[in-house]
């Protein structure tokens, strides 16, 4: 499994790698082997956004109601319980327009999250610039749709708390609480997952049968916990962000 993901890689860099690397330098972004930028980590994100955009093709391409095929009810099912999750954490009306995202989110973890439980395979989100590539969309996203919600000053409103006189306070401490919460996303997921692959590297190498498995088992759970666990959050943050006064 290793060898074709090293395969994989090469091909990338062979076909993109210098189209990569002067797109980098124009951010001033200067690879440490500019001939091969993309690495195993960036192929793994890649194969998995792939999956995700091919699953969905073939949701989309396959629907019906008489008829409906194993793929359609699997989506359904991770359809029906996003949405559950979502109007339980966020209420408000209009919350359905943000499932695209938090689902494509929970997938996207989750299948990375797992990556690791195949063979010679490194988790990619067991690496901290993954989980912080993440956590960035995702504070763009709902700091993006809080200012669409509220408007500028209304969203700003919102960090100065709900007594007038200590807002002078409250602005900079929920300022500086909004931006932590990219670092909180960040190491939540990174290690969490970088725990899981040590502890599972560390017991393959000490006892190369039967026990480790119980510990692939361990990484399945925290790779689906985790991915849980980042979804819930962005959709407290949409909920906050985009709530109005009296919500």
């Amino acid at each position: 499994m290793h060898s074709l993901l090293l395969a994989l890689t090469s091909l990338l860099n062979q076909l993109f790698g210098s189209a990569v690397t002067a797109l980098l330098n124009v951010f001033h972004i200067y690879p440490l082997h500019p001939a091969a930028p993309i690495n195993d980590r960036l192929t793994l994100q890649l194969v998995v956004a792939f999956v995700l955009v091919l699953f969905f093709i073939i949701v989309r391409t396959s629907l019906s109601v008489e008829k409906p095929g194993s793929m359609q009810h699997l989506a359904e099912m991770v359809y029906g319980f996003v949405d559950e999750q979502a109007q339980s954490v966020m209420g408000q009306p209009g919350y359905e327009s943000h499932l695209p995202y938090v689902t494509t989110i929970l997938l996207f973890v989750l299948l990375c999250n797992i990556m690791g439980l195949l063979p010679g395979i490194e988790t990619p989100t067991a690496s901290p610039v993954v989980p912080l590539g993440i956590a960035v969309v995702t504070f763009i996203y709902y700091n993006y749709h809080g200012v669409r919600a509220q408007g500028p000053i209304g969203y700003l409103k919102h960090f100065m708390g709900p007594i007038w006189w200590i807002s002078f306070l409250m602005f900079p401490i929920e300022i500086i609480s909004n931006l932590a919460r990219v670092m909180s996303l960040t190491v939540r997921l990174y290690a969490n997952m970088f725990a899981s692959d040590l502890l599972t590297l560390v017991f393959f190498s000490l006892i190369p049968i039967a026990v480790p498995v119980i510990f692939l088992g361990l990484h399945l759970g925290v790779a689906v916990i985790q991915a849980y666990v980042f979804m819930l959050l962005t959709m407290i943050y949409l909920g906050e962000a985009t709530a109005h006064e009296g919500h």
